[in-house]
């Protein structure tokens, strides 16, 4: 399980699942209609204003964001 205090963090995990599929960041982004280059802002933690938003939203209200993805040891 992995907890996210920042958005680097998710983009680590996005990054991880991403590789733990086999997938190339093109081809995630052609899944999602996006392109490689959105995904490659995403993993690497770019600041964008819906993430600081978030994690704004986060700190105030003592919301934690965590995830796991198939294959991943259950805790």
């Amino acid at each position: 399980l992995m907890r996210f205090a920042a958005r680097t963090d998710i983009g680590l995990a996005i990054q991880q699942a991403r590789l733990a599929r086999g997938l190339t960041q093109m081809e995630l982004a052609d899944q999602l209609g996006i392109s490689q280059r959105s995904i490659s802002e995403l993993e690497s933690g770019k600041p964008t204003i819906w993430a600081r938003r978030m994690f704004d939203l986060m700190r105030a209200t003592g919301v934690e964001l965590s995830a796991m993805w198939d294959g991943e040891a259950r805790s």
